[in-house]
């Protein structure tokens, strides 16, 4: 249980508890759009029509994640300072670290702002290797992980949760990757990016729907509460079959040798899809879901992304 928190008598934030604060099983979010970013740019080709930068792959890689981790530390600390995350309503100690220990708030805030600094000083190599249009969409991407938690109106009490992570996660980082690994920037990205938003968006309307009476009880107007329990169950389930649908048409009209990959990619994901439809999306089952849509979220990306590389080797 938690005890008071009093100036004297704060505990050490640990490395453990930064994990946690991190919670590297929400990464999918950061690295999925990577990977497609990567396939794209492999496909596409390189500067000048050459391979692909593996040591730009890998810094995109970090720096998403650190952001993601970013995003999760700082969402966890004005979630606590605002009094929405309890014991009643956050049975998962490892989901509430400030709630169930006894750390300085303060010092959380600074792990979150060491995280962001961090993404920023390898975002310096991004800058030198292909402009400031990485920084301007790094930039962007701060600015809405503060408003997602931070400020008087935070943008996770309005209905805009899901299409913001989507954008920023799934349509931003994969945009920066390919522009960091070809430099050159093509709109069409937008719109390959689909199904990666779709996915990341998914993510956060898995949590919100999940959250509807705790979110209630918080003063919080996020889509799920908005829509009410049956209309958010049924819209849950449409984003799911448009999610994969948009993957099949992608696929269809850009890169269609891909195709014989989503054959597979439909035979594998059935089961993980059939599961998360099945999950009510109650407190209870919150654990479950989110594991599911995770789950999916990686197959999915998987074979979006293998379907196409595979375009790339048969076209």
């Amino acid at each position: 249980m938690p005890r008071a928190n009093t100036p004297t008598e704060y505990e050490r934030l640990t490395p453990t508890m930064m994990v946690e604060l991190a919670a590297p099983h929400t990464w999918a979010a950061s690295i999925v759009p990577v990977f497609i970013a990567f396939a794209l740019a492999l496909v596409h080709g390189g500067p000048y029509g050459l391979g692909v930068d593996l040591v730009m792959v890998c810094v995109l890689l970090a720096i998403a994640v650190l952001m993601q981790s970013a995003v999760n530390t700082i969402n966890d600390y004005f979630d606590y300072v605002k009094g929405t995350d309890t014991v009643d309503n956050q049975p998962d100690p490892t989901d509430a670290v400030l709630v169930y220990n006894n750390v300085n708030p303060a010092d959380v805030k600074k792990f979150a702002l060491t995280l962001v600094g961090a993404a920023f000083v390898l975002g310096i190599y991004c800058i030198v290797v292909a402009g400031f249009v990485p920084l301007v969409i790094a930039l962007v991407g701060v600015a809405v992980i503060y408003l997602y938690s931070g400020g008087k109106t935070p943008l996770s009490y309005l209905p805009v949760g899901e299409v913001v992570s989507g954008f920023v996660m799934g349509g931003l980082i994969t945009v920066a990757g390919y522009v960091c690994l070809t430099l050159r920037f093509e709109p069409l990205v937008f719109v390959w990016a689909l199904p990666v938003m779709m996915g990341i968006a998914l993510i956060m309307f898995t949590n919100n729907g999940c959250d509807i009476d705790k979110d209630v009880a918080a003063g919080r107007k996020t889509l799920p509460v908005l829509l009410g329990y049956t209309r958010m169950l049924t819209s849950y389930h449409g984003l799911v079959y448009a999610w994969v649908a948009a993957i099949v048409v992608i696929i269809g009209i850009w890169f269609t040798p891909g195709l014989v990959v989503v054959l597979f990619m439909l035979l594998v994901v059935h089961p993980l899809g059939r599961a998360l439809l099945a999950n009510p999306l109650k407190p209870h089952t919150r654990p479950q879901a989110f594991a599911q849509c995770t789950s999916l979220n990686i197959a999915l990306g998987a074979f979006y992304g293998a379907a196409i590389l595979a375009a790339g080797l048969l076209g």
